[in-house]
């Protein structure tokens, strides 16, 4: 039998229906509330069941109910991984709201293809839990486990983390949006009162909440103490209370742990002017190496001083990308670059030698805020120096970034420097611009100096 929309919505319907949000073993389901839940006559569920089961994909027991067989599980969970890929790429990319990509995924979790759901996962990090926190199965259809309680089950007093909303309703969406009660937020019950059916709960800035039984019936909530765990699923949580960075790869000090995307170039320029009316530019041009695991680029620094006006020494860079920001793990992209003595070194515009540079490159997201970390060293014919800095972006807007980055060079070279970047797309191509006020102290003398910064990243296949 082909995998027909009519066949995949049977399918994920008895998977949901027969599967327990908690945890505990499947169990069969009704014909008659599979046959409500699809909008159909009892009639026709049971020819349809009767069809998956001669088919070896469902497991029909006439009175009883139905179930799935193993392989009648994994097409339906495949079913799922599209749904929930589908709304977390619609609400993080495309910026819908989340009461309103329900409808929109069922539609399209039918005619995406394998290899656009294989990209839309790695665009979003490989993430375990649509915006909902309903678990994402995996390419092979494994769902990892979820432990969680909900708020009628949950220890009173003690702070909880909102984890999955197990109901799609808009209205019902929209008051847990309303009373901060999202995938991500901190809630404590502080009181349930069987009389009247409701929980009182303690929510957001201490704001006091009575909601009905029912309602806290679907709101599954992790115990927050647990920091390790939180952090375990950071990466989701993200997904599912903050919109989504639109510009990630463009700190002007600090480097970024994120390669190009296959098929896409990065072109960046730079430019820093100090009060003496010095200033020392770049471009970088950045290439994705048959994948987006492997980068090359390549750097080329010109100044003008006093003294001198020429390219200094080309730099030659190959990076790998180790690990993603997803499960609490940091992005990591350690780089190697070659330094070619392409400047005159005479007049102060190289070091005269070859050289190397290692720089370890880690980045995370924390809400709206991106917090970025590099060491390194670099060492020439002249001069071997350790180097280590960090920064901090806030998403002010989904396109407009304040930052303060902060690196040391050495033991005399300290720099710090607060800026902003702001973004726009046209077409397939993005545009970033930056400007920022770098204050350096060098040998106990302190220099004010502007950076400008200008990027251009557009795809060069189809």
């Amino acid at each position: 039998m082909l995998p027909s929309s009519t066949v995949e919505n049977y399918l994920k319907t008895i998977y949901l229906g027969s599967t327990s949000t908690h945890g505990s073993e499947p169990r069969l389901m009704a014909m008659g509330h599979l046959a409500a839940a699809l909008g159909v006559t009892p009639g026709t569920a049971t020819t349809m069941v009767k069809t998956l089961a001669e088919s070896g994909l469902a497991n029909y027991e006439p009175y009883a109910g139905v179930s799935l067989t193993r392989a009648g599980k994994r097409l339906a969970a495949l079913v799922l991984r599209r749904h929930r890929l589908v709304e977390l790429f619609l609400v993080q990319v495309m910026g819908l709201r989340w009461d309103e990509v329900h409808e929109e995924a069922e539609l399209l979790e039918h005619v995406v293809s394998d290899r656009l759901m294989d990209r839309m996962d790695e665009m979003l990090g490989r993430p375990e839990v649509d915006p909902h926190g309903d678990p994402i199965p995996d390419a092979e259809g494994v769902v990892k486990k979820q432990q969680a309680q909900t708020l009628l089950t949950c220890p009173v007093r003690t702070p909880m983390t909102v984890a999955r909303i197990i109901d799609q309703d808009k209205q019902f969406l929209r008051f847990v949006e309303s009373n901060a009660l999202k995938p991500g937020e901190t809630v404590e019950v502080e009181e349930r009162d069987e009389a009247s059916d409701s929980v009182l709960l303690r929510g957001k800035d201490d704001r006091r909440i009575t909601i009905g039984t029912r309602a806290a019936s679907k709101l599954l909530v992790h115990v927050a103490r647990v920091v390790m765990l939180i952090a375990a699923i950071a990466s989701p949580a993200r997904a599912q209370s903050t919109p989504a960075f639109e510009i990630i790869d463009n700190s002007f000090l600090i480097e970024e742990a994120f390669n190009q995307d296959k098929g896409v170039v990065q072109t960046i320029g730079t430019m820093r002017l100090d009060a003496r009316d010095d200033w020392e530019s770049s471009i970088t041009q950045e290439w994705p190496l048959l994948g987006h695991i492997h980068q090359i680029s390549y750097s080329i620094p010109y100044a003008s001083t006093s003294a001198a006006r020429g390219i200094g020494d080309l730099l030659l860079n190959y990076r790998i990308q180790l690990t993603s920001d997803t499960r609490g793990i940091p992005a990591f992209s350690p780089r190697i670059s070659v330094i070619l003595p392409t400047g005159d070194s005479g007049r102060g515009l190289g070091d005269g030698g070859l050289g190397w540079q290692l720089n370890l490159p880690f980045s995370e997201q924390a809400r709206d805020v991106y917090l970025h970390w590099n060491v390194g060293f670099t060492r020439m014919p002249t001069v071997s120096r350790p180097h280590i800095g960090a920064s901090a972006i806030w998403r002010a807007a989904p396109k407009l970034h304040p930052m303060i980055e902060a690196l040391v060079e050495g033991r005399d070279r300290v720099t710090l420097s607060p800026g902003v970047r702001i973004g726009w797309n046209r077409g397939d191509a993005q545009w970033v611009v930056g400007l920022a006020a770098p204050l350096v102290r060098d040998n106990s003398a302190a220099t004010l100096s502007a950076l400008g910064y200008l990027s251009y990243e557009v795809p060069f296949t189809r």
